[in-house]
């Protein structure tokens, strides 16, 4: 099993890293292989909706982690997107960067599973988090429950030790998903994956 962290904070040593790092720990321990990508501190830019990725099979924009990316997410059984709260929202540099991620990509993202991990001083938790959850429906891939939404509170690093409940609700998170990567390949083996359809889109379809 492999889990790909995406880490959207500005701060490598930061909220998010040090949750990262709780989590890392019980996959560790699991024998679940994990990795870290740091993308919040980079210069990602937006997609323009160019949909010359349809024809490369990769963003257009090659010099950023987009694209290097992109195999690490084929290989991954699990992909957990962390983010801090900016102004009620995860990071604007994430969202652009996972925006171009999974639209660029042609992985079929079908029952990989996804969880999000947001930080936060005080408040803005609740909605940055519903926002990152966002990628994981329409990719066809089940999001990962905890005991709790997945958030840790602080202003650095170290404050997340401090916060107990938040401590708890990664490594749960991280038990839940290592459970739920291992019971989909069991079902996979057993049963294959859902077929799909997707050929109706509605309206403005020339």
């Amino acid at each position: 099993m492999k889990v790909l962290m995406i880490n959207g904070s500005p701060d490598p040593k930061g909220c998010i890293a040090e949750a990262f790092a709780i989590a890392a720990e019980e996959f560790s321990a699991a024998g679940v292989e994990c990795e870290v990508v740091q993308v919040g501190n980079k210069d990602i830019r937006g997609c323009i909706a160019c949909m010359r990725c349809r024809e490369l099979g990769r963003c257009v924009f090659d010099n950023d982690l987009v694209n290097e990316c992109a195999p690490k997410l084929a290989e991954a059984d699990g992909l957990v997107i962390g983010s801090p709260v900016y102004y009620g929202n995860p990071n604007g540099t994430v969202l652009s960067f996972m925006q171009r991620l999974l639209y660029s990509s042609a992985t079929d993202l079908r029952m990989k599973v996804g969880a999000s991990v947001v930080s936060c001083r005080r408040g803005g938790n609740s909605a940055t988090f519903e926002a990152l959850n966002q990628f994981f429906g329409i990719s066809g891939m089940p999001t990962v429950p905890s005991t709790y939404w997945n958030d840790v509170h602080g202003f650095t690093g170290e404050d997340v030790h401090a916060d107990a409940e938040g401590e708890q609700t990664i490594r749960n998170l991280a038990r839940n998903m290592t459970f739920m990567m291992r019971a989909i390949a069991d079902g996979r083996d057993a049963y294959g994956i859902p077929e799909r359809n997707k050929v109706i889109f509605t309206n403005f379809v020339r």
